[in-house]
């Protein structure tokens, strides 16, 4: 290659890389919401009201930008862990009525419904992966 040519294939390069961070990696993923969920899982199968203060305090990994695990009991729908509804019942939130009738041991299920990010009040469109565990009913959601 000509010394010209590697020249401009490096300007080329330079300027079609990306100079700040994407904003995806502001936000979960489904992916990483899946994967927080199967950690979620394994600490409520371990210990459940170890995996509940630490899904509480965000403790452990469990908060991870706007991606967080949310628990009910599976019995009243009183919610256990969360960053803001504790106390609450999934029975008094639309979705969570349906996510009450369809959860099930050992099967993930999926929800779609518009919901505030985190710090603000703008519904947005929201994904939640959800499963009963240990007569829990845990999620874990993101947002497009």
């Amino acid at each position: 290659m000509k010394p010209a040519s590697a020249v401009a294939l490096t300007i080329a390069l330079l300027l079609s890389a990306p100079t700040t961070a994407s904003p995806a990696a502001k936000f979960g993923t489904a992916q990483e919401a899946k994967a927080l969920l199967n950690r979620a899982v394994a600490a409520v199968k371990s210990n459940v009201v170890k995996a509940l203060t630490m899904f509480n305090n965000g403790q452990n990994g469990f908060k991870d930008r706007d991606l967080y695990v949310l628990c009910a009991n599976a019995k009243d729908g009183s919610i256990t862990a969360s960053p803001s509804s504790n106390g609450k019942s999934l029975n008094q939130f639309g979705p969570g009525q349906k996510v009450m009738q369809t959860a099930e041991e050992g099967k993930v299920s999926e929800i779609t419904y518009f919901w505030p990010r985190p710090g603000t009040i703008k519904p947005l469109k929201k994904h939640t992966f959800y499963t009963k565990i240990s007569g829990q009913i845990c999620g874990v959601g993101y947002w497009e």
